[in-house]
């Protein structure tokens, strides 16, 4: 699953890439594509950082990070949705993506959780 992840998240973020660089010149779409690209980035960066991480404590903390990064690229997702800013047809997989990590991800940490640190 850890490779699944990574490769996906790591796509994601591509992906991410790829369609701020699509959107209109103008000051909201400058805004919500660097929170975007900061948010997607960070899912596959702290994920990262887990697997390099000195203690366990510390890597579920880099997998929570992980998840907040995933819900909150959901977030940024729906606004360029919802705006109008970026093409639904676009924006909805890569929202249906940021779940599917998110879901991944929160398992990982509920397992986690339950493991005495």
């Amino acid at each position: 699953m850890q490779n699944t992840l990574q490769e996906r998240s790591y796509h994601f973020a591509l992906d991410v890439i790829r369609l701020t660089a699509k959107l209109p010149n103008n000051r909201a779409s400058w805004v919500i594509s660097d929170q975007l690209i900061r948010s997607a980035g960070s899912v596959g960066a702290n994920h990262v950082e887990a697997r390099a991480s000195s203690s366990r404590l510390e890597y579920k903390k880099f997998f929570e990070i992980s998840l907040k990064s995933a819900n909150e690229s959901i977030y940024w997702l729906g606004l360029l949705r919802d705006s109008e800013l970026a093409e639904f047809q676009e924006v909805c997989p890569l929202i249906k993506e940021a779940e599917e990590l998110s879901r991944m991800l929160g398992r990982s940490v509920i397992t986690l959780k339950a493991k005495k640190l």
